[in-house]
């Protein structure tokens, strides 16, 4: 999928990245364990100059930045009996989100971009970098 991200023509990066979401973070806020290693190749797809759907590869990494459902659910679960199903999963919550964090760098360069298209999910995953506030210890 991210061979054909980086090589593909726009319809065919479209559909790979929209398959690659249902893999990494279903239903737009479930992430799995591949979603954090996933994340630095996504980073490297949006810094490239030469790749097309930026935006979509921004949405999406924004989705995986906003997730909090695993973090939720284990919240909703404490004191419970079934509060031992939900250990590994806020971990791969926060690792995916770091993994996002740790590519502001990137995310400021295409929000300069003369392209609005690009620059505008760009500026809107910084703001949500600025205002979501880091998950709760559980």
């Amino acid at each position: 999928m991210l061979s054909r991200i980086a090589y593909g023509n726009e319809e065919t990066a479209r559909i790979a990245i929209d398959d690659l979401g249902d893999a990494i973070c279903a239903l737009g806020f479930v992430v799995g364990e591949a979603t954090a290693p996933t994340v630095p190749f996504l980073l490297e797809l949006v810094g490239s100059p030469h790749v097309a759907c930026k935006a979509e590869l921004l949405d999406l990494l924004g989705s995986i930045y906003r997730t909090a459902q695993w973090h939720s659910a284990a919240a909703a679960s404490q004191d419970r009996k079934h509060d031992a199903s939900y250990r590994r999963q806020p971990g791969w919550e926060a690792a995916a989100r770091s993994a996002v964090y740790a590519g502001r760098s990137v995310f400021e360069g295409v929000a300069s971009s003369v392209r609005p298209e690009e620059a505008t999910p760009a500026r809107k995953l910084l703001q949500e970098m600025d205002h979501i506030s880091p998950f709760p210890e559980l």
